[in-house]
């Protein structure tokens, strides 16, 4: 059974005209009758090709400033009637509706509108009715019609109609109905999440059009796929393709180091989501060497970044080191020559955009949505809980491992000292475990931890873990607060001379 229909007439009404010209003057040279409207007429006409207007057959005109022009049941009525069927057959020829068989139609930028930053006016102007109406119906009616809905699918469509004279497999038709429906469906989820700012309708909603395979998931059995403009966020300069695994510890090290923008040298370097290594110098050389005397072992195979620019003594240290990524909002000539000399290391150079406002993530048999959590702690809403304030130092150190903390998984303890991280206890289900874990590293890697400070990402219920703390050395805490037995870990620091200090903001990250 042939299901190819050879393509007789065609409605074309596009915004974008780019790579439009080649297509029309196939579909002309084919002996295809062509129906169009506005500025798509007038571009058909330059090429020196017949068109017929869309006015002509309807009997009606362009209104409403050019809101309605293809909204008409000799429009819908060629593209919706299904050839095979008799009754449609009979109707097509009462109204003296034309055939339709190919709908060439793109949408007004909505969302490049919205980005613009432009008036509610003007994006609301940018909301397609009619395109939207034609890319539904047309795509329905695949069986008898193809539509191509996107500037990006017509270098294809202009093959298909070269290699086989103007005829469509029903195959083809069904996959250009699928783009179509992807192309709909992503506008109007653009559009509800735009009204949806204010509403707040209890609705979730996501759309990405960018899709790369991976070449697996989390582990070699597992699919894997990345939905989103990675492009826009990064230049990558160098390296090998990106994996699931890759993706999850950049997005951990960007969310890390955002904390950090625009403050002195910091260098991080993570395994696992988590930090291992962190510190904030004069220098970035200074910084990437005192991060790595975090947890040396554990930095092979890591994630390394900066937030300034890498220079030729770092790069020339990084080089040492075996690591997956590099990621900088730049890197100097001679870095970049240096750390290209690994033929697989990724080299990313991150751009400053907006990220999402909110974090997604599957459960059960649906989504969590939340916030994301935006509170950095600051001096500026500490409580301090003892008698015994922490120095200028150890308020520093405080907040550099509050910041860590709020970035490594649950339960977590940080113990810092002169802005470099000396160890952390990450993903315990004790938060007593995580603390001595935490010491028991720091001590493996000849950390002294006399005058250090410990960060938790919760409060605590007993008074253990800052008894342990003062036992290893460590001078100040600081931690949520909010536990009905406070009073108790107060006390404790206050009879030990130990500072403590409340955020009241808990940083869970599970």
């Amino acid at each position: 059974m042939n299901n190819s229909k050879k393509i007789t007439s065609a409605l074309i009404s596009v915004f974008s005209k780019e790579g439009l010209a080649p297509i029309v003057k196939k579909l002309h040279e084919q002996n295809v009758k062509i129906y169009s409207t506005g500025g798509t007429e007038k571009f058909i006409n330059d090429l020196g090709i017949e068109v017929i207007a869309v006015e002509d057959i309807t009997d009606y005109p362009s209104i409403l400033g050019g809101r309605v022009k293809t909204l008409h049941p000799k429009v819908f009525g060629g593209i919706l009637n299904r050839q095979d069927h008799q009754g449609d057959v009979a109707e097509m020829e009462q109204y003296k509706i034309p055939q339709i068989d190919a709908v060439i139609v793109d949408l007004y930028p909505f969302e490049k509108t919205v980005a613009s930053g432009a008036s509610e006016a003007d994006i609301i102007e940018k909301i397609d009715i009619g395109g939207i109406s034609l890319i539904r119906a047309a795509a329905k009616n695949f069986k008898d019609t193809i539509c191509v809905s996107s500037v990006e699918d017509y270098v294809e469509f202009l093959e298909l109609i070269s290699a086989n004279n103007g005829e469509i497999s029903l195959k083809d038709r069904k996959r250009f109905a699928a783009k179509s429906f992807n192309i709909s469906s992503n506008y109007d989820t653009a559009i509800f999440n735009y009204f949806n700012q204010e509403e707040k309708l209890p609705a979730f909603k996501i759309s990405e059009t960018n899709g790369q395979e991976l070449r697996y998931g989390e582990n070699p059995h597992q699919k894997g796929f990345f939905f989103g403009n990675f492009d826009e966020m990064f230049t990558k300069l160098h390296g090998k393709e990106l994996s699931y695994n890759n993706l999850l510890d950049v997005d951990a090290a960007v969310n890390l180091m955002n904390e950090f923008k625009g403050e002195a040298p910091t260098f991080a370097i993570l395994k696992h989501n988590n930090a291992c290594g962190i510190a904030q110098r004069e220098t970035v050389q200074q910084a990437y060497m005192a991060a790595l005397a975090g947890d040396p072992v554990s930095a092979f195979g890591g994630i390394l970044i900066s937030n300034v620019e890498i220079d030729e003594p770092t790069a020339k240290e990084i080089n040492d080191l075996f690591c997956e990524v590099v990621i900088a909002p730049s890197f100097s000539a001679k870095a970049q020559e240096i750390l290209e000399g690994k033929k697989n290391r990724i080299l990313l150079i991150q751009k400053e955009i907006t990220l999402p406002s909110t974090t997604v993530r599957t459960c059960l048999n649906g989504v969590l949505v939340q916030d994301k959590d935006n509170i950095t702690d600051s001096a500026e809403i500490l409580t301090h809980a003892t008698n015994n304030k922490p120095n200028s130092e150890e308020l520093e150190d405080l907040l550099f491992a509050s910041k860590i903390c709020k970035h490594t998984k649950s339960n977590t303890i940080v113990l810092a000292k002169g802005k470099q991280l000396c160890a952390s206890g990450t993903g315990q289900t004790s938060r007593v475990d995580a603390l001595r874990q935490a010491i028991e590293k720091a001590k493996a890697f000849n950390f002294n931890l006399e005058g250090a400070v410990m960060a938790s990402d919760a409060f605590f219920p007993f008074p253990d873990c800052v008894e342990i703390a003062d036992n290893a050395g460590i001078t100040a805490v600081i931690q949520p607060g909010g536990s009905i037995k406070d009073q108790l870990s107060i006390d404790y620091c206050n009879k030990n001379e130990m500072a403590m200090v409340f955020t009241g903001t808990r940083h869970f990250k599970h």
